[in-house]
């Protein structure tokens, strides 16, 4: 199973993105982030997800006669490399970007759907759209600044006072108006 298919499912992909941020959690913490998921459903993906190398066991304790695993997430295992993309047909791509922005309308429903006081410019939330009109190789160096920029932030972690957040990035060239 290539990483692309791996990571195409549903449920895979939302154990992935719980764990995005060097975080760890338990099977149970993982059950109660994805209420909606049945057990066996839940823990046939963990294993599937072990199993591939996308997920290591980071401890293990006794819990009532059973194993408590926790978990981390391997980031590099969890990425689809630029070989295995330019390997990918157009309708992979479609179902992969359909995956992506299902599951970020998910989030936003979500976040939408939570109970108490919802204030998008408190909460920093966003969505915006530029069109930028650059060559390749500015196309690339935005995108590298970007990665460091977001490199700097992701290396700050959980702390006092800081709210998880999700940032999604989708950049691509469109057509063009003749003049």
């Amino acid at each position: 199973m290539t990483t692309a298919e791996l990571l195409l499912h549903p449920v895979r992909l939302r154990i992935v993105q719980a764990l995005l941020g060097d975080r760890t959690a338990t099977t149970a913490q993982l059950r109660t982030l994805l209420d909606d998921v049945s057990p066996a459903t839940l823990y046939r993906q963990i294993s599937t997800l072990v199993d591939a190398g996308v997920l290591e066991v980071v401890s293990e304790r006794r819990v009532r006669g059973t194993v408590e695993r926790t978990f981390r997430l391997v980031v590099e295992r969890a990425e689809v490399n630029a070989e295995e993309a330019e390997a990918m047909s157009s309708d992979d791509h479609r179902r992969a970007f359909l995956v992506f922005t299902a599951q970020l309308l998910a989030d936003f429903d979500a976040y939408l759907d939570s109970p108490g006081r919802r204030d998008l410019a408190e909460d920093v939330v966003g969505y915006r759209q530029a069109a930028l009109d650059l060559t390749d190789d500015e196309a690339l160096s935005l995108v590298t600044e970007m990665e460091q920029v977001l490199t700097r932030y992701l290396e700050l972690g959980p702390g006092a006072g800081r709210r998880r957040r999700l940032l999604s990035r989708v950049i691509m060239p469109v057509g063009d108006i003749e003049s």
